[in-house]
């Protein structure tokens, strides 16, 4: 094997506490699924476990399909042996029995808890090169448009004649009444020594509670933002969502005819979700959404007004989607790439230096929130991924398009002439955003540049072209200051980031693009089986492992029921949002490449090597099909199992067969066993960075404490934490905490299952943490998990982003 993955170095240490639950269970979903602790399977806080069904292999719904559609009868299966029929009418009553039993049942109470745990058919492409694929462009300021750009629609005075009016658009939500972000935030702005050329208006509202004296809670208000204190200038707003564009559009409008200017700068201060996600998470309306990048689009075209720059002091929000909707409005824009950490944009300096040169060029304003946001994250922020970048959207605008055309074309070519393999490998080392979000987001430049092609490379620059300023933290590489969605670790999403993009004008070219690798991908899910779970290799039950189907004549039959029925049979697809599934890519074409490159869950079998370890045999072939690799461990306390979660720390022997980590350790916090969750991968042995999350409670609420493993932090070290939400309540993605405070009581949480193979309840594990020092005091090591019995399971993933479990070995 050419390149082993990066894995985690254990420093194991004696002592410890080892795994145990306490106190009563917790009720909610698993933390360990791919939603955190908002998991669809809501365990059950008494005796009584969750119920869920078989799970029965993807081949077997299609089959109830094809009599569905045949009425009853038909030939399309007619080239099966007589033996596979039988065996598919088993499957197909199996099937309509546990269908018909559970028509009677809840829909949470049918799904399978361990499903729903490792999510549906996603999987973690995090390969990422520690070296720049291209030169870096951090740090490289090019305030210079290029030629043919369109022209600027804000013109410039000069000799500080200028009058400039910032709108900050500043929804509290959660961010401002748990942390307080946003007052301090004001407060920055507040330090700051305005000029009467500034203007800086600001709309409060989404927050349940203002940590301060000044805003209400029960209203929106606007203020005018003066040097020390802030000045009620709009009072009688009601309680007006923020995530709805109406009132987005009513605040530009009215700021812009109460404070007139040649100048205008919109800053939009909240949560951020991306393509994907859009802006905003009001806390006042849970479940209203946030506001879509049509729906942007749409208020800013409403309000009439243009703009010198837009911003977003708001995580993930530098996708070309954006750009290309506020291209239309605005001739710059700021936005960050990956999750902001919690202290945001720093707003004094930057204020200071334009207030004292009002007639300042845009790209060097934008150079100094950049410059101060950057080094702020990097005094107060230890290893949170930081990046924030310029693009002239002007230029954007005019050169963007053609050469997106041409890459999204060749690309999709490369799938139809059966290379996807190349495509997916591009995907895979290609720096991807927010990981553990499955917001699908990942840099376009280096995205374009791995795909090794002409129309790759010219794209690149052009990218390279529109982005004026570009800084990123030192643990972030490949992050040129663009990403773009491209699908495979939710391909639920790809049919609304369609309809996004027609509403949005994206080229066609790049949807087909999307679309055809995402049905190439749900296809080699249905091809393996679709099993997503490891329930039959823990408990030694045939029946939850899935059905590989490695002939070609029946994967087309499959592949063309599924494109008619809009049914795929996988876990989080159905007829409304699959209708992707074989656009622009036939039958033929997905079954015969898939049949020739599978992974065989067959060979996932236990042996001994040479040295006596127990290993996994691996081909340079099997290799090839593998994106990742991941350790998952179970702890028996006597009552079930305690899921520990996933690591990448385990060995690989001379003949690149994994081997068995039996040393009974488990990563630790202060000694106490977590469980832990490895969320993202970059580099290579000698210089890299991994990221995990530890689910808990602070002081009450679900949150995960944000771990990092690095080269130079090789025992790691807390950087920080996030909070969860509850399903459907937001799509978009809170600011990271930056510290945690004296006297915050910390619980970690885990998952537990019983016997029976029912997700139980989450529990406490461990003893409360009470923060009484700095954050830098929380130590990292693997201690000893106990003397109950330990299963330990491999977790694969493979290019169609199909995950399987090796056989559960006990030690």
């Amino acid at each position: 094997m050419a390149d082993k993955p990066i894995r985690r170095k254990k420093n194991v240490e004696e002592g410890g506490e080892g795994v145990h639950r306490r106190d009563e269970a917790l009720g909610g979903g698993p933390v360990g699924s791919q939603n955190g602790h908002s998991g669809n399977n809501g365990g059950t806080t008494g005796g009584g476990g969750q119920k869920r069904n078989r799970g029965f292999s993807p081949l077997s719904v299609i089959v109830v399909i094809v009599i569905l559609l045949l009425g009853g009868g038909g030939s399309l299966l007619g080239g099966l042996s007589d033996n596979d029929n039988t065996a598919y009418t088993d499957n197909q009553n199996q099937v309509n029995s546990e269908t018909s039993a559970s028509n009677n049942l809840e829909e949470d109470e049918v799904t399978s808890s361990l499903d729903a745990l490792f999510g549906s058919g996603t999987g973690y492409f995090d390969h990422v090169p520690s070296d720049w694929i291209d030169t870096p462009n951090t740090g490289e300021f090019n305030p210079e448009a290029a030629e043919g750009s369109r022209e600027k629609r804000t013109k410039i005075i000069g000799n500080d004649e200028d009058i400039t009016t910032i709108m900050v658009y500043m929804c509290g939500t959660d961010l401002e009444s748990r942390s307080a972000m946003a007052t301090r935030d004001l407060q920055e702005m507040m330090a700051s020594n305005i000029s009467d050329n500034i203007n800086i208006l600001v709309y409060t509202g989404g927050c349940k509670k203002w940590q301060n004296n000044v805003i209400s809670n029960e209203r929106s208000q606007i203020y005018q933002v003066k040097q020390g204190g802030l000045v009620l200038v709009k009072d009688d707003l009601e309680k007006t969502r923020m995530t709805d564009g109406a009132t987005l559009t009513d605040f530009i409008t009215w700021t812009a005819d109460n404070y007139e200017a040649n100048r205008y700068d919109l800053i939009f201060w909240d949560h951020g979700g991306g393509t994907s996600g859009g802006y905003g998470y009001d806390e006042l309306y849970e479940r209203e959404g946030s506001m879509g990048l049509s729906e942007i689009g749409s208020a800013l075209k409403n309000s009439g007004v243009t703009f010198d720059f837009i911003g977003f002091d708001a995580c993930l929000m530098a996708t070309v989607e954006t750009a290309l909707v506020v291209s239309n409005y605005a001739d710059y824009m700021i936005a960050s790439e990956e999750v902001e950490p919690g202290i945001g944009w720093y707003y004094t300096e930057w204020l200071n230096a334009y207030s004292k040169n009002p007639s300042m060029e845009t790209p060097e304003l934008a150079k100094i929130i950049i410059d101060t946001y950057t080094d702020k994250c990097a005094a107060n922020c230890r290893g949170q991924k930081t990046t924030l970048s310029l693009t002239d959207l002007a230029e954007l605008q005019t050169k963007l398009p053609e050469e997106m055309k041409e890459f999204s074309n060749a690309t999709s070519d490369r799938i139809s002439n059966k290379d996807y393999l190349s495509v997916a490998s591009a995907r895979a080392n290609t720096r991807e955003f927010a990981p553990s979000s499955k917001i699908d987001q990942v840099d376009f430049l280096h995205l374009a540049k791995n795909m090794n092609t002409i129309e790759g490379d010219e794209l690149a620059e052009v990218i390279r072209g529109c982005v004026k300023y570009n800084r990123t933290s030192s643990n972030m590489t490949n992050a040129y200051g663009l990403s773009i969605f491209f699908p495979y670790k939710k391909v639920s999403n790809v049919d609304n980031i369609v309809n996004t993009y027609e509403s949005i004008g994206m080229d066609a070219g790049y949807t087909d693009c999307i679309q055809k690798f995402a049905s190439m991908e749900v296809g080699g899910q249905i091809a393996a089986g679709g099993t997503m779970s490891p329930i039959g290799s823990i408990f030694g039950d045939s029946s939850d492992m899935g059905q590989m189907v490695s002939s070609a004549d029946v994967l087309i039959q499959l592949f063309s029921t599924m494109m008619k029925s809009g049914v795929t049979g996988i876990s989080g697809l159905d007829s409304s949002n699959s209708s992707f599934f074989g656009k622009n890519i036939d039958a033929e074409t997905m079954a015969e490449y898939i049949c020739e490159n599978q992974l065989s869950s067959e060979k996932l079998e236990w042996t001994v090597n040479d040295a006596g370890d127990d290993v996994i045999k691996l081909s340079e072939d099997d290799w090839k099909i593998i994106e990742d690799v991941d350790v998952n461990i179970f702890y028996d306390d006597g009552e079930g199992y305690v899921d520990l979660g996933l690591d990448n720390s385990y060995d690989i022997d001379e003949d690149d067969y994994l081997i068995a980590p039996k040393d009974r350790t488990w990563v630790s916090i202060n000694k106490t066993p977590v469980a832990y969750y490895r969320l993202d991968s970059q580099g290579d042995e000698d210089n890299y960075t991994i990221t995990g999350k530890v689910p808990c409670k602070i002081n009450g609420v679900d949150a995960n404490l944000i771990l990092v493993f690095n080269s130079e932090n090789e025992d790691g070290f807390v950087a920080g934490a996030s909070y969860d939400y509850i399903d459907n309540e937001t799509e978009t993605v809170a600011k990271n905490l930056t510290e945690l405070n004296k006297g915050d009581k910390i619980d970690f949480v885990c998952d537990f299952y019983d016997y029976d193979k029912n997700f139980k309840s989450r529990y406490k594990l461990g003893n409360t943490l009470i923060m009484d020092g700095e954050m830098s005091d929380l130590h990292i090591s693997n201690t000893e998990v106990g003397e109950g019995k330990e299963l330990i399971l491999f977790k694969l993933t493979d290019i169609y982003g199909q995950e399987y479990w090796t056989p559960a070995k006990e030690y």
